[in-house]
């Protein structure tokens, strides 16, 4: 038997036990060890997230990692008992966006696990073999669940083109700001300051690689003195104020994934400052594999971000600790 959480509506949910699933052609089973908890979720979970990108019932669990234990017809045998992550869009690979490498762009539709199709929040899912990302034989799953968000990450750095002795700003130390230290700091900047409300968070972003803690009014003391802004916050004006963190013909990068009505970015001073500005939605198939060589190669320590586990019986639990906001609550994961 394997179980699942499925939630059936917005704010119910219930822990189903079922057949284990079967990997159909091109597909593998994977034996779920760790999946993460993030705002998506939650926004699944409370019903605001647009109905686009959601399909009820759903298991939720997008961040994830395993064990393949099972392969379905077409797939390489070879693959049983690796460790393993895998991309969550299910990109058509045969579109225009997808030909040209841009994945997380893909014009066949959208369809992503955890959101659309069955996710992690269970001990067992099947996702297709041509979306694995094979991991070393002795990594931590607990950490490589969050090889998702660090994929996020890996395509910012791709947009941003970090050069070495650069100023560079991450703003928003939350799980994507803290990766962005990790991985950027690998560019050998000559200063990586991180701008965040929460003091505890933005000193402890020193501790993986940045340079210096602003609070948002420091900040304000430091606008236009950066070459590269990379933003994780998602906060109503954090857009706007990244731009204003740039110098002229400075770089930057939002990450974050924001709601209606938030603040937007002034076209004159866009375009007096000629700034070169980049969005990301998700990641491709090549940020993925940037990921996963960085961590495998001990660039990023997803892991130390972990701050509390539940068991999938506690997903109620476990998604309010994600959102409560206490800036001691880091990342949250369940553990089948």
């Amino acid at each position: 038997m394997s179980r699942a959480v499925v939630v059936e509506r917005p704010g119910r949910h219930r822990l189903v036990r079922r057949g284990t699933p079967v990997p159909g052609p091109g597909e593998v089973l994977v034996r779920v060890a760790a999946a993460g908890i993030c705002a998506s979720d939650r926004e699944l979970y409370e019903g605001r997230r647009d109905a686009a990108y959601v399909r009820y019932p759903v298991t939720p669990g997008h961040e994830w990692a395993g064990t393949v234990v099972a392969v379905g017809d077409g797939v390489d045998t070879g693959l049983v008992g690796r460790r393993t992550v895998a991309e969550g869009f299910r990109s058509c690979g045969v579109c225009e966006r997808c030909r040209c490498g841009e994945t997380s762009l893909c014009c066949g539709g959208y369809a992503e696990t955890g959101f659309t199709e069955p996710g992690a929040f269970a001990d067992h899912l099947t996702v297709p073999a041509r979306l694995l990302h094979p991991l070393a034989d002795d990594a931590d799953l607990r950490a490589a669940a969050l090889l998702e968000p660090a994929a996020v990450v890996a395509a910012a750095a791709r947009a941003a083109r970090p050069r070495p002795g650069e100023r560079i700003a991450v703003v928003g130390a939350g799980t994507l700001g803290m990766l962005a230290v990790q991985l950027l700091a690998a560019s050998t900047p000559a200063v990586l300051a991180v701008v965040e409300p929460r003091a505890a968070r933005g000193e402890r972003a020193r501790a993986f690689g940045a340079t210096a803690a602003l609070s948002p009014e420091e900040a304000e003391a430091a606008r236009g003195g950066f070459d590269l802004v990379v933003e994780t916050a998602g906060a109503p004006a954090s857009a706007a104020s990244s731009c204003l963190l740039a110098r002229r013909g400075g770089r930057v990068v939002l990450t974050g994934m924001f709601a209606p009505g938030a603040v937007g970015i002034d076209p004159v001073h866009l375009s007096l400052s000629q700034l070169e500005l980049r969005s990301v939605f998700g990641a491709s198939s090549a940020a993925w594999s940037d990921a996963v060589r960085a961590f495998g190669a001990g660039l990023l320590d997803p892991g130390a971000l972990v701050t509390h586990e539940f068991p999938l019986e506690d997903f109620g639990a476990a998604v309010a600790l994600a959102g409560d906001g206490d800036p001691r609550t880091g990342k949250v994961l369940l553990r089948p």
